[in-house]
């Protein structure tokens, strides 16, 4: 069981996803067609969540996905693939011009206080760029 609550419901992301869900209804009153060219398949939906699925595993299809907590729980090859191999890897000059305001976010991010967290992720989650999950 979920409770929704008032402040869930009117929440921006909410009625921005209502708003998405709404266009995608309409494109998929008729079916829609995905054609994989790798596999040379065709497949039907009327499901949003149906196609989003198939396009999930479709794009996984061979490969292996590891999460790790730090760089010492890979092991040396690991490493160099994604780290160390100095043809690949990037280093970027980070650079803190308002270390308070720095402070602030990682509090939010970091902290203790969930309620904060949970409302940043709300305001910002459309907002997302580049995510690891």
């Amino acid at each position: 069981k979920y409770t929704i609550t008032e402040d869930f419901i009117s929440n921006p992301a909410i009625e921005q996803l209502e708003e998405i869900y709404g266009k995608l209804s309409k494109t998929l009153s008729n079916p829609v067609k995905l054609i994989s060219k790798k596999k040379e398949t065709e497949a039907e939906f009327t499901s949003y969540i149906d196609l989003k699925n198939t396009i999930i595993e479709n794009s996984q299809a061979g490969l292996n996905i590891q999460r790790f907590k730090g760089l010492g729980e890979m092991n040396p090859e690991q490493l160099w693939e994604t780290t160390m191999n100095p043809e690949t890897r990037r280093l970027l000059k980070v650079k803190i011009d308002d270390a308070i305001k720095a402070d602030e976010m990682f509090t939010i991010l970091m902290g203790k206080d969930t309620t904060s967290r949970k409302e940043f992720i709300f305001e910002n989650a459309l907002n997302v760029k580049n995510l690891d999950v």
